[in-house]
């Protein structure tokens, strides 16, 4: 989903001294949320396509948590959010739109969607996969965001509920085959991080 006056804003904020070098790429929470938006737009006017296949972009938000049996041991979280319709858990996505870079979509997605925003990672990949409401193919691009700030208040709290899980939960719980997947790719980088930074240079 999109903002409804969120060109500029999302431009304001993605170029705004709360990212910049000097604040150390950290957010300010009162500056940050007096700048969101609250309101989430519909509509498809400004959906990329490619040969009418829907361009669709999304994150994989995650954290690292102390264990409960070693506080020298972090645990890889990720957050899940509820479909609109409540049935079933995903990772935030969206339409990429033709007047933003896919980097652009992918931070605007998880905002509106998950109301967290942080450091976004190469991408893990990109999946063709089958529309379950409009029966038609989409190409679904996925990247991994450690997540800096989660906001009390997001365009669509009130269509979503959110939820920090373990990787093995949400596997479970992701209703989407190729977001499991996505999943997959980032437990993979964080395990063997040189062999995976070797394949996206390849890439």
């Amino acid at each position: 989903m999109g903002l409804v006056v969120s060109r500029n804003i999302a431009a304001f904020i993605f170029s705004s001294p709360l990212f910049s070098k000097k604040n150390g790429g950290n957010f300010i929470p009162m500056q940050l949320e007096n700048v969101v938006s609250l309101v989430s737009r519909t509509g498809r006017q400004l959906q990329r396509y490619d040969k009418d296949c829907r361009q669709v972009v999304g994150c994989i938000p995650y954290r690292f948590r102390k264990t409960e049996q070693s506080s020298s041991l972090e645990e890889l979280e990720v957050l899940v959010i509820s479909s609109q319709k409540g049935q079933g858990m995903l990772f935030p996505k969206g339409g990429w739109e033709i007047d933003e870079s896919i980097e652009e979509a992918a931070k605007r997605e998880t905002l509106e969607e998950a109301g967290v925003i942080g450091q976004l990672g190469s991408r893990l990949g990109m999946w063709r996969y089958k529309s379950k409401s409009h029966s038609a193919f989409h190409q679904g691009y996925m990247f991994p965001l450690l997540v800096q700030q989660q906001l009390d208040r997001w365009p669509e709290q009130s269509a979503r509920k959110r939820q920090w899980m373990t990787v093995a939960e949400a596997r479970e719980a992701c209703q989407n085959w190729w977001m499991r997947e996505a999943l997959e790719k980032l437990v993979y980088r964080q395990m063997h991080p040189q062999q995976a930074e070797e394949e996206t240079e390849r890439t």
